[in-house]
């Protein structure tokens, strides 16, 4: 599906989040170092934890609200808050004010107004997209993203920490002006019936509507397939969340200055650190230029075997890196761990889209996030792995993790079968 052929909605989404996405990835880098600096490293760590609470709740609700209210309502509601939160950042880092209180206060409320946004937007891509074209238009704001990961962090490097007022007060601006055109340029996705059923369901009171969320959610847990494929996601999150963790501070470990070679009579070299740098980039480059690319070579195989593979995938990654300490060898395990992410960017979501009625796919989507939310949290738990066990032996527990994830990425989808076959019948 082309994206001159997409519905407007998509089209003001993919150019308004682009931007909004370049500037959150200018600064939420730089965060970690900010609040460390300002609280100290432990308590800075305390905080962040406790930020990310908050989104998780925040996500599971705006599914909820998203089903409720309407996605453009949502949207234009979660960026505007999310832009003021950013205004009132830039204010606690001003000329007139410089308190990091205020500061980690509206960093969380940005982080929730985040979280109420995501639902309703991948919502929106199943309102609009046939389901067979999902897939593609998933990957595309999939690279979208990435190419504002690759960029935003390089110009924020510098703009963070000289600039930060003018940083995080554009930024501010930037999320308000994507509400704004949201909400003006695009109709309302949810379904028309779906609507009618809500607008003939009356206003409930607020304890009525917890009520109701806390069934809905019920419901969704009930799903067997659906329930499946997050515990499939968890446990696969153990391996590509290890990007942020256990590779790099192996690769200080293994590598001190390593020389890559003589060009034009010089000796190039590399340190642990400059690595694991180049490899983030590695990483980055191949997701922008070949998301696409393998998300339509994809498509063309059942996808129980694509998610089946990409599990693989990712094990095997896990099994190179504790080869050898050889900068190149860390270069291929990079693109294995890359094709394994590749391999499902886009069926993903399309899938979950599949799973959700249409009166629940706000709530499926924010269900489905706790797949990367639980695998955060539990993720960290390599370190003292490492400490006990060592590098080597982590690396294979990973492994066989993915291995585990992928057995039962099988089991999904033969639930997911069985259940056809009942409805064609």
């Amino acid at each position: 599906m082309r994206i001159r052929d997409w519905d407007r909605a998509l089209k003001v989404r993919l150019f308004g989040e682009f931007f909004s996405n370049l500037s959150f990835w200018m600064v939420f880098p730089f965060l970690a170092i900010y609040f460390a600096d300002e609280f100290g490293t432990s308590m800075a760590g305390i905080l962040l934890v406790v930020s990310q609470v908050f989104s998780v709740g925040a996500n599971l609700i705006g599914g909820y609200c998203a089903d409720r209210f309407g996605r453009r309502t949502m949207i234009f509601f979660s960026a505007t808050i999310e832009g003021i939160a950013f205004i009132l950042f830039a204010y606690a880092n001003s000329p007139w004010l410089d308190s990091p209180i205020v500061s980690f206060i509206a960093f969380t409320i940005a982080g929730m107004a985040g979280s109420f946004y995501h639902p309703a937007s991948q919502a929106i891509v199943a309102d609009v997209v046939p389901e067979q074209a999902r897939s593609s238009v998933f990957s595309i704001f999939y690279t979208s993203i990435n190419i504002s990961v690759v960029i935003g962090p390089i110009v924020g490097a510098v703009l963070f920490f000289q600039y930060r007022f003018a940083l995080l007060l554009v930024s501010g601006i930037i999320f308000i002006l994507v509400g704004i055109a949201i909400r003006f340029l695009t109709e309302e996705t949810l379904p028309a019936e779906v609507r009618e059923q809500l607008k003939n369901s009356g206003n409930n009171s607020g304890i009525q509507v917890v009520v109701n969320q806390i069934k809905a959610y019920g419901l969704i847990v009930k799903d067997k397939v659906f329930f499946l494929f997050v515990v499939a996601g968890i446990l696969l999150a153990q391996t590509y969340m290890q990007l942020d963790m256990l590779i790099p501070v192996y690769m200080k470990d293994a590598i001190d200055v390593q020389v890559l070679g003589n060009l034009f009579g010089r000796e190039w070299t590399v340190t642990g650190e400059g690595s694991f740098g180049i490899l983030l980039s590695e990483n980055g480059l191949l997701v922008v230029l070949f998301t696409v690319f393998v998300t339509k070579w994809m498509t063309k195989y059942p996808e129980k075997s694509v998610f089946f593979l990409s599990s693989i995938m990712y094990a095997v990654a896990m099994l190179i890196f504790p080869l050898t300490a050889n900068f190149w060898v860390f270069l291929f395990a990079m693109a294995v761990f890359t094709l394994g992410e590749l391999m499902t960017v886009g069926l993903q979501e399309s899938f979950v889209s599949k799973l959700a009625p249409e009166d629940m796919r706000g709530q499926y989507f924010a269900a489905a996030s706790l797949r990367y939310t639980i695998g955060r949290t539990i993720a960290p738990l390599v370190f003292p792995l490492v400490a006990w066990i060592g590098f080597t032996w982590t690396f294979v527990i990973l492994a066989i993790l993915a291995v585990l994830s992928g057995v039962i990425y099988l089991m999904t989808f033969k639930e997911y079968s069985k259940r056809q076959k009942e409805i064609s019948v």
